[in-house]
């Protein structure tokens, strides 16, 4: 696996799962993989989950760890081309990214939207350069458009915890007081439509995420209708994808708060296990007594975030 990024680069979700109780079995075992190795983990933004989680795969695995936060102790980065560097960004992502790849063997990037420039964020300028110029493998540890390692993530949770066979998943817009990407959401309706599982998404009119990631799932605007029977309930906010009007890209354009998961949200559902990437604003996106719940779920799904990973990392390894 020379990249990490949709769904399709994990190959049979099947195969990818058993892989992952494996490795949740004995996260040790594949230790010589690593062994002389280097990760090189990039970050644009914050993390808290993914730069832990991901730096614990790797050593689990033997690697070598180094961390860069692009905004903290190094040269400010120009991303674009044709650019005048007159400004207060010293060094272009066409050299500092070769140079990266001098260092390593493998290399994470973690890439916010801008959510200005649909198109720009869309295209995953930042994360293809990397692809085409450093000359190693790369993952994504989200990206403007997706969070696969999460997604990967949040599956391997589902099928630990579900009680059917096929259970109903919903994934529910909520309303939050910034500007968010749909990185998460994108990658869990991705991955939720590859896996067998019944899959709605609910959200207010103007919310419709691209219809690459919507994939075949049923979008109903009605929220109660959609949790009506749900197994899993999966929060998250996204500002708004532009897709019914571009103009409308990165804004909020709803607060509608009865959209909040409250326990007469998850009333609504088959004793719904309750779902969230996190971090998470609590009575925003959803309320103490839910996330706190015995149904609540958010602290097994952020640990298999090492699970994930470690799958993935892995098998960057056996293709070296």
């Amino acid at each position: 696996m020379k990249s990490f990024i949709n769904v399709e680069d994990i190959g049979p979700l099947e195969k990818a799962l058993a892989e992952a109780q494996e490795i949740k079995n004995d996260r040790y075992k594949y230790q010589h993989l690593g062994k002389n190795k280097t990760l090189m983990m990039i970050f644009f933004n914050n993390s808290l989950r993914t730069r832990l989680s991901t730096q614990k795969a790797a050593m689990n695995l033997g690697m070598n760890v180094i961390v860069l936060d692009v905004n903290a102790g190094a040269w400010k980065l120009e991303t674009e081309r044709g650019v005048i560097m007159d400004g207060d960004k010293s060094e272009h992502l066409l050299e500092a990214i070769p140079v990266m790849g001098c260092y390593c063997d493998l290399i994470g990037v973690r890439s916010f939207a801008g959510l200005t420039d649909r198109e720009y964020d869309y295209a995953e300028t930042v994360l293809q350069q990397f692809i085409k110029y450093s000359g190693r493998p790369v993952f994504a540890m989200e990206t403007a458009t997706v969070h696969p390692l999460q997604a990967f993530a949040d599956l391997i949770t589902i099928e630990e915890y579900k009680t059917v066979k096929r259970p109903k998943v919903v994934l529910t817009w909520a309303p939050h007081c910034r500007a968010l990407p749909q990185a998460v959401p994108n990658s869990f309706a991705q991955w939720m439509n590859a896996a067998d599982v019944d899959f709605v998404i609910t959200h207010p009119k103007g919310y419709e995420l691209d219809p690459q990631f919507i994939g075949n799932a049923r979008v109903e605007y009605d929220q109660k209708k959609a949790f009506e029977g749900a197994d899993f309930i999966y929060a998250k906010n996204w500002s708004n994808p532009g897709v019914t009007n571009p103009a409308d890209y990165g804004k909020i354009t709803s607060k509608d708060m009865s959209w909040t998961v409250d326990t007469e949200h998850m009333s609504w559902t088959n004793n719904g296990k309750f779902m969230h990437c996190l971090p998470v604003r609590r009575n925003l996106i959803v309320t103490d007594d839910v996330i706190e719940s015995p149904n609540s779920i958010v602290i097994p799904e952020a640990a298999n975030r090492e699970i994930s990973c470690s799958v993935v990392i892995k098998r960057m390894l056996e293709t070296l």
